[in-house]
């Protein structure tokens, strides 16, 4: 069964991959397009795994508002970006967790809003446009320790690796979840975890609203939730707080916030429209439960930063983040940089992520220039001291020649 598995999603990976390369002059896959004019196609037979190897001057890993950014600028500096926007990597389809988000009200340029899937798609065709290879498979391994670097794909870990000059790193982060019942149905349909992106939809305004977590995050979003909802009730697992003291301190004093001790949160159950309504709410200590009106409810328990790809290999903090230098996407590896939530515990925005990926990607120009100039003893001599500890520094500044 699980060669099987394996077979399907290489499959599906290579023929998504495919159909994607091969479009008719009408936009449509040659396969379609033959069949409408029912004349023969002349196009070649689909390629379903990479026959030779490849060296790329930059390999983007990701699929997110940074890696498509990242593709984008890359792009149109004609240094002919590779974007392994892998398959069901993280858990999460092509487009990161934006695709798990029906509607995105507060990215720039969508004053009706747009959908999730719908922005990921548009940026996908963008990176295409100006000239980014797309490649729907999945970045299995990544070695670091020699220029250029090698990678290798899922299902091809034996076979010679692919090499590239630089390496973005874009891989994102996903939200914990509770698998609580009744979650996956009421996704998105009053569930979330992200209070700054779906706060304000229509179906939380002036209704009653929980937040699960007793976190700065979880007071953070349970004081920007007060601006919409009629109540907001924060249930937290243990017998106090893990905020700080300011955080709890505001927390505690908002008259439009109840904090719950010792509860943990049950079945979620909606209305006929397929809204959330209600769920349960239990005492830990007691045992007992309550069936409670809740609209909206809000996960704020923490992420998980992707980075097992580059364990070991390149500096995380505590948690699990790339550290990048400050005000910068610079890793502690010379040539490798870092964009998007994968590196950024605080924000974790789509807007964000799209800045951090255009900061990428303006260095990974710079980069490039300068090993092209033969300027790479320098960059060695810089990442000899990196290795020192000269992480905390923020390098020298030095106007990019592609600009």
């Amino acid at each position: 069964m699980d060669n099987f598995i394996k077979a399907a999603k290489l499959f599906s990976s290579a023929f998504r991959r495919s159909a994607n390369l091969l479009r008719s002059s009408s936009g449509l896959p040659l396969v379609a397009a033959a069949s409408l004019t029912k004349q023969k196609s002349t196009a070649p037979a689909p390629v379903f795994a990479r026959s030779r190897t490849m060296h790329s001057k930059v390999v983007i890993i990701g699929s997110g508002p940074a890696a498509h950014t990242a593709a984008i600028y890359l792009a149109r500096a004609e240094l002919k970006p590779v974007l392994y926007e892998g398959m069901m990597a993280n858990g999460i389809a092509a487009g990161g967790q934006l695709t798990t988000t029906t509607d995105v009200e507060n990215f720039p340029g969508f004053p009706n809003g747009i959908g999730g899937m719908a922005l990921m798609e548009d940026m996908r065709k963008q990176s295409e446009r100006f000239g980014t290879e797309v490649v729907s498979e999945t970045v299995a391994k990544v070695d670091l320790s020699s220029r250029p670097f090698k990678y290798w794909l899922e299902y091809a870990e034996d076979a010679e690796p692919h090499t590239a000059d630089a390496l973005i790193i874009a891989t994102g982060a996903s939200a914990r979840r509770l698998d609580l019942p009744g979650e996956e149905k009421y996704w998105q349909n009053g569930i979330s975890a992200c209070a700054v992106c779906d706060g304000a939809v229509p179906i939380f305004r002036n209704k009653p609203l929980v937040v699960i977590g007793g976190g700065d995050s979880a007071a953070e979003e349970a004081l920007f939730l007060t601006k919409y909802g009629s109540h907001v009730t924060v249930l937290v697992r243990k017998d106090h707080l893990r905020a700080s003291k300011t955080m709890a301190k505001r927390l505690l004093s908002n008259k439009k916030v109840t904090v719950r001790f010792n509860s943990v949160g049950g079945e979620v159950t909606g209305d006929d429209r397929g809204l959330m309504s209600h769920m349960i709410v239990k005492n830990v200590v007691t045992g007992e439960e309550e069936n409670m009106e809740a609209n909206g409810l809000f996960y704020a328990v923490g992420h998980d930063p992707a980075t097992a790809l580059i364990k070991g290999q390149l500096e995380t903090d505590a948690e699990g983040y790339l550290v990048t230098k400050p005000g910068t996407s610079y890793t502690n590896k010379v040539g490798v940089f870092a964009a998007g939530d994968v590196q950024d515990k605080r924000y974790r925005q789509a807007i964000t992520s799209a800045g951090s990926g255009c900061i990428a990607a303006l260095e990974a120009e710079k980069y490039i220039s300068e090993l092209e100039d033969g300027e790479h003893l320098q960059l060695e001599e810089e990442e000899k001291g990196a290795k020192k500890g000269v992480t905390d520094a923020a390098p020298e500044y030095r106007p990019n020649p592609l600009l």
